[in-house]
């Protein structure tokens, strides 16, 4: 059965979605950079309206590079899950499943204390082969350093 087991990634590794993130803060740039140019060539807005044209570009980067921010990171001593705005620290033991079905929009890891937490770090959305693969090999650390199991599609 282990032929079967997906080959386990050195510790420690991050799983993030790469392309989402060099799509979101790619935008970003080139949408401050624009706002950014226009109010500077608008000859017509005065010194505050430029700054307010400045601030609205940042503030919109800064939703976009909050978007990019989730990412899985598993060690030694387990994983550390950050999402769009919770951070949250799990020691391997109380990772029960890793679960990627079809149609999920990311994984869910079930929990020891009875609830599931989404980790949007890995998430099928742009690159759906390399999040299965994520999962995947999520699921075996899981399992090799605590209890976790499994419904990624396409195992078993």
């Amino acid at each position: 059965m282990s032929a079967s087991r997906p080959e386990q990634p050195t510790l420690p590794v991050t799983f993030r979605p790469t392309l989402t993130r060099v799509v979101l803060m790619s935008t970003g740039l080139a949408m401050f950079l624009v706002i950014t140019v226009i109010a500077l060539m608008l000859e017509r807005l005065t010194p505050g309206e430029r700054i307010t044209f400045v601030f609205v570009a940042a503030l919109f980067f800064g939703v976009l590079a909050l978007l990019s921010r989730p990412r899985v990171t598993a060690d030694d001593a387990g994983v550390t899950v950050v999402n769009l705005t919770l951070t949250r620290r799990l020691a391997w033991e109380e990772i029960l499943r890793v679960n990627l079905r079809s149609g999920d929009p990311w994984v869910y890891l079930d929990l020891s204390d009875g609830t599931s937490l989404p980790a949007l770090g890995i998430q099928p959305g742009l690159a759906k082969q390399q999040a299965i693969r994520d999962a995947r090999a999520l699921r075996s650390l899981a399992e090799a350093h605590g209890s976790g199991s499994d419904d990624t599609p396409g195992s078993g």
